[in-house]
């Protein structure tokens, strides 16, 4: 789920990135910056291109049919949209060059969607609707569809307020370029910027209204807590173990761990974290347009295409009249996505299908493997933890305590486990391979394994407590959500996106 799942060579990047030089320089669990390890102990596993190579054909899924009816597909590109904003980084170059170990002037990881909220109105009024005499309001600015190719019988007519705002030559107004690479995180983005919208409605509306001066902060606040409750607990919890943030709150972060100040842990972001690409399809049913059994299926170039940072929407500069699909000048109305279709709201009408994730497990859909240029993410995935010094799946889970970790013989099992014992990979075992082969074996590819969960769940509770305007933080384990859910107490995405009530906006909409 990192920025690299991008299929499109000019996909945004954000922020900086660690090295094994900056990391080596590093010891113990104190506050090293921006990037550290959670097992700085540990010995780098080296494996030679080759090798790597060997095992990252073997990663090829052939068929792209093992659904895994524990995640809906929507929690893929929302893993994507929470990716880059932990990573984002909006510290200024000065402050860059001051404190090249940032562990004083960057900002730290934080689930405060600064990818939605930049500055601020104040520091990023371009992001802000207009409010009385002209002046940024407590409101973000949504931006609207146009009518697409009028040669193609599958157009929605008119205008919806279903796009990113955009420049004139295209380009997302938004916190964070890179959520306007795919369209699926675009979409995404949009959810989260009508959400906030939505809040501030629900404010005004109240009998204790804040003032305008509060308006913004206390919208901010509610969006921000609610989003980290879900993450914790639709998200983490759906992709580990229900009930695992309650335990790790009590027992405390065992291997997660920094004295006040969060960091990105490499051992996170470099494998753990990449499982997202393991989940990824070939294609999906996006709306009643673009489907199996209408116009076609929306297939990933498809999906890349219909963003800003491809050049596929390019504003202003769109040849008038259009002369195919893309470039255009914003997104097509018939590509706005049905809700419906990504998460499971549990009483889809017939026709509507619900796209799953695919299994967590070694395998990666072709597309991922022949990136433009000819690159194959699961090589570069497996060269960057070389790079890093990552060390070995099966060190980091000894580490841990494992009690039952994976066998030699459980990592040579299946046609990609054959190729890591040929390449000598079955006993020391590349991180990120590990724990998709973890998922695999030991959860039937529905979740992640013992290594690979108490990564992620440690990292995002400790990034959630971390941040002292967390709900964690302010409020304390037993806060719950206070907007409006199916269950009380709870809230879900499914919850956020029939809160905004714009779960299918062309649904019934006369095409063309």
């Amino acid at each position: 789920m990192s920025e690299e799942i991008g299929v499109n060579p000019k996909h945004g990047r954000a922020g900086r990135h660690p090295t094994k030089g900056s990391l080596d320089a590093l010891s113990g669990h104190g506050d090293p910056g921006m990037f550290g390890r959670m097992f700085p102990h540990l010995p780098p596993l080296s494996v030679s291109d080759d090798k790597l190579k060997a095992l990252a054909a073997a990663m090829l899924d052939e068929n792209s049919s093992t659904d895994n009816e524990r995640v809906p597909a929507g929690f893929t590109y929302l893993g994507q949209f929470v990716d880059h904003d932990i990573t984002l980084d909006l510290t200024s170059i000065g402050d860059k060059l001051e404190d090249p170990t940032g562990v004083e002037n960057f900002r730290t990881p934080a689930l405060d969607l600064d990818s939605i909220y930049g500055r601020g109105p104040d520091g990023s009024p371009h992001l802000y609707a207009r409010g009385p005499n002209n002046a940024p309001s407590a409101k973000l600015l949504i931006g609207k569809t146009t009518l697409g190719f009028q040669q193609n019988a599958a157009d929605i007519p008119g205008v919806f307020p279903n796009d990113l705002p955009r420049s004139p030559e295209g380009q997302a107004l938004i916190g964070d370029h890179r959520n306007d690479e795919n369209l699926l995180v675009a979409q995404t983005h949009l959810a989260f910027m009508k959400f906030h919208n939505k809040v501030v409605d629900l404010l005004m509306a109240s009998p204790t209204a804040p003032t305008p001066a509060e308006l913004f902060f206390q919208a901010r606040r509610e969006v921000t807590w609610h989003y980290q409750w879900l993450v914790l607990h639709d998200f983490v919890e759906r992709l580990t173990e229900d009930g695992i943030v309650a335990r790790v709150l009590n027992e405390g972060r065992q291997f997660y761990r920094f004295k006040k100040t969060p960091y990105m842990p490499v051992e996170f972001s470099g494998a753990a974290y990449r499982l997202g690409h393991s989940m990824v399809r070939e294609v999906y049913s996006h709306n009643r347009v673009f489907t199996p059994g209408g116009l076609a299926p929306a297939s990933l170039g498809l999906l890349f295409a219909f963003s800003g940072l491809s050049g596929g929407i390019v504003g202003d500069l769109a040849p008038n009249p259009l002369t195919a699909p893309t470039p255009i000048s914003k997104l097509a109305s018939n590509w706005i996505i049905d809700w419906r279709r990504f998460y499971d709201f549990g009483n889809n009408p017939p026709g509507v299908t619900l796209n799953h994730a695919r299994r967590i497990d070694p395998f990666v859909v072709k597309a991922l493997h022949t990136l433009p240029g000819g690159a194959s993410l699961p090589f570069l995935n497996l060269k960057r933890g070389v790079m890093l010094g990552l060390p070995s799946g099966q060190s980091v889970a000894q580490a841990m305590a494992v009690p039952n970790p994976l066998t030699s013989a459980e990592i040579s099992s299946g046609t990609d486990g054959a190729v890591a014992k040929a390449q000598g990979l079955h006993e020391q075992t590349p991180l990120w391979y590990y724990i998709l082969k973890e998922a695999s074996v030991r959860e039937g590819g529905e979740r992640l394994g013992p290594v690979g969960a108490r990564i992620v769940a440690e990292v995002f509770i400790g990034l959630v407590h971390g941040d002292h305007e967390s709900y964690l933080w302010k409020k304390g384990p037993d806060w719950t959500p206070t907007l409006p859910s199916r269950t009380p107490g709870t809230f879900t995405m499914v919850d956020l996106l029939q809160l905004v009530g714009d779960v299918s906006p062309i649904d019934g909409v006369t095409q063309a």
